[in-house]
């Protein structure tokens, strides 16, 4: 992962020398900030859901970063799903299967593209192989946004 990240929301994505896990405060003590009324929108409008979402993940991907495949299975529930928003340069993701290994297909995100991964596939290998740096003049020194909102608790 090559991947600069933050959150908002009532909780947070926090790494230390003991892993990763949610957390209610930022690395440096403060609350994460509340996450945007246009976005908590948008989840609801695209899952139909009344629940809101617990975290909105954002990673800024720079010239020649990726993430490596995963899963997102850190969260108490998954039968939650969860709803990526793409921004800026265009990002080539790729998803597999509920197990590492096996056919994988990728595609292109665009600025503005929204992915919702639920049901079968909430529990998919996932990840973005490169950026194609420079393709879109959202962000004027380039790179691409990802916002990812989930239900955690």
């Amino acid at each position: 992962m090559s991947v600069r990240m933050t959150s908002t929301g009532a909780l947070g994505w926090y790494a230390d020398r003991t892993g990763y896990r949610y957390a209610p405060c930022h690395p440096g003590g403060a609350a994460w900030p509340p996450i945007p009324d246009a976005v908590v929108a948008l989840w609801h409008d695209l899952t139909g859901l009344e629940r809101a979402p617990d975290c909105c993940l954002i990673n800024y991907y720079g010239e020649g970063a990726r993430m490596g495949m995963h899963q997102d299975k850190d969260e108490a529930d998954f039968k939650w799903p969860v709803l990526s928003v793409s921004l800026g340069d265009a990002g080539q993701f790729r998803i597999g299967n509920e197990t590492r290994g096996g056919k994988t297909e990728s595609l292109w995100l665009e600025s503005g593209d929204v992915v919702v991964m639920g049901g079968a596939a909430r529990l998919t290998y996932h990840g973005v192989d490169r950026i194609r740096f420079g393709s879109s003049t959202l962000l004027p020194k380039g790179g691409r946004i990802n916002l990812t909102c989930r239900v955690v608790t």
